[in-house]
């Protein structure tokens, strides 16, 4: 169970000080002052469970299933590239009827990552000042329209191009949709939350390679090629899904109008309670940003982000062409790599719902991530085909899990509406920088032997590794809180200023 946020005085306690008691009642109280009304103060403790399952039920209804799609259509338009290009993208961009080169194709995927990374670490900043609604639509009329585009390319030059404004529009949504619903959900809902809407990604993948094997066959309608046309149909999609999502995405806790007076103060409550300042507005000040670039959560939030975003780009750009150097013809790979995304994103759900109901996020990582280093332990050494499809399921299952894991790990830990946002911004952001690695690391054929050993190293070092020390700290510094070693941090401090040291605060319990 998640470790419960210790609210109570221990002056009992041999260990703690008289002094170091009283500074914590005084916190306490101040906690109290600034709780929202309890909306249901004479309610039976069964009666208010039936309510919260109730007021869950409403949230996940109207807010995750379209999120979902969303960020399936987006994994989309990020990957399909991997699809259109054993359907002959790298033969038909080509000029005077030499093909695309190696270089020049992974340069297209390699810009995305890069206008991606430097345009994330704001947008949860951009989200919280122009609304979900507004905000998030307009990226995928960005998005939705670059990728129509993207159809129409000739030459790599016009590929490259599209592929920049791309990673543009669609930095915002990933970070911003796990910074808002961390936002909506206590830190012990959010787990699972975020693994369903990253499962997303997984099924995208079953679903690319299933939608192109059907849009290719569609070569030379309108004269233009199978590849041109998964772009152009999968882009149309997005702009009308944006076009609706003006009307489906819902707005933060502090000006949402789906729910009910009362519902909208059950959900302040609840996350008051979780001692979560998402429960109140918070203006934007850059003490925010010093607290985030200062936190040593952040940059060990980034080694670990990036020793499964690596591997997730560059299995999701490669797996196709992965599968097909197995001896699959193009239809049949892109069939082929259906199941290793659906039992990715099985797993991905499976390991989020056991990390909420034990609170031991850090013990997920650790454990998941050897069955990634497996797999392309496997592509590596292995030649035997059928085993080393195996392997990519191995693989898929160790990175997918991973990711969900990791940005609800970093969020549970991070307190204070706008740190929260920016930190995700810089660890998500540094992430999908290490996709430059991605696009550059499967040259070659049929083993891409140095892309398997440099994704293993990844994993090894950064995932697996990361989250061992991460767990360490955490564990570490729970310790001493509970100890009252931190306790000087809140002396002197009027009650106000208490309650605005976040995570800082010699109260707040890491999940470990």
């Amino acid at each position: 169970m998640n470790q419960p946020i210790k609210m109570e005085s221990r002056a009992s306690s041999s260990s703690v000080k008289t002094g170091a008691s009283e500074l914590r009642t005084q916190s306490v109280t101040s906690i109290a002052c600034y709780l929202p009304p309890n909306p249901d103060p004479v309610t039976s403790k069964s009666g208010l469970k039936v309510i919260e399952k109730k007021l869950l039920h409403t949230l996940d209804l109207y807010l995750i299933p379209w999120l979902c799609v969303l960020y399936l259509l987006a994994f989309l338009d990020r990957t399909n590239i991997g699809n259109a290009k054993i359907d002959g993208l790298q033969k038909w961009l080509g000029r005077h009827g030499v093909p695309l080169s190696t270089g020049k194709y992974n340069a297209a995927l390699t810009v995305f990552f890069v206008s991606y990374s430097i345009i994330e670490p704001l947008t949860n900043i951009l989200l919280k000042r122009f609304k979900p609604s507004i905000f998030i639509p307009c990226i995928m009329l960005g998005w939705g329209t670059t990728m129509t585009l993207m159809g129409l390319c000739k030459n790599s030059s016009g590929l490259i191009a599209a592929r920049w404004f791309l990673g543009i529009f669609e930095a915002g949504l990933f970070p911003g949709v796990n910074y808002y619903l961390s936002c909506w959900y206590k830190r012990s809902e959010f787990g699972i939350r975020a693994a369903i809407f990253f499962s997303a990604a997984a099924v995208a993948g079953s679903f690319g390679g299933l939608l192109a094997f059907a849009i290719e066959k569609m070569e030379g309608i309108g004269g233009r090629h199978g590849w041109s046309w998964i772009f152009i149909i999968e882009g149309l999609v997005t702009v009308c899904f944006a076009l609706a999502s003006f009307f489906m995405v819902k707005d933060f806790p502090d000006n949402a109008t789906f729910l009910s007076d009362r519902n909208l103060a059950r959900v302040k409550y609840r996350l008051a309670m979780d001692k979560q300042s998402s429960a109140k507005y918070e203006a934007f000040d850059y003490k925010y940003l010093k607290a985030a670039v200062t936190d040593y959560k952040m940059y060990l939030g980034m080694l670990i982000y990036m020793g499964c975003d690596m591997p997730l780009y560059a299995f999701s750009l490669f797996l196709p062409s992965i599968v097909a150097e197995l001896g699959y013809t193009s239809s049949n790979a892109q069939l082929f790599t259906i199941p290793v995304y659906a039992t990715a994103a099985a797993l991905t759900i499976f390991v989020g719902w056991i990390a909420d109901r034990t609170g031991q996020r850090g013990l997920c990582n650790i454990f998941v991530a050897p069955i990634g280093m497996a797999g392309f332990a496997m592509l590596l050494v292995i030649e035997n085909p059928h085993l080393k499809y195996l392997g990519t399921f191995l693989g898929a299952c160790g990175i997918y899990p991973c990711i969900a894991n990791t940005i609800s790990w970093v969020s549970n830990n991070v307190e204070g509406v706008y740190k929260r946002g920016v930190i995700l911004g810089f660890v998500i952001g540094w992430g999908n920088l290490n996709g430059i690695v991605s696009s550059n690391i499967y040259q070659g054929g049929p083993n891409y032997f140095s892309g398997h050993l440099v994704v293993l190293i990844y994993m090894t070092f950064c995932l697996f590794g990361g989250s061992v020390v991460m767990r360490y700290l955490l564990v570490r510094e729970n310790r001493l809180r509970r100890e009252g070693k931190r306790d000087d941090r809140i002396q002197g401090l009027s009650r106000r200023e208490q309650d605005l040291l976040g995570d800082q605060h010699p109260e707040f319990m890491y999940i470990v």
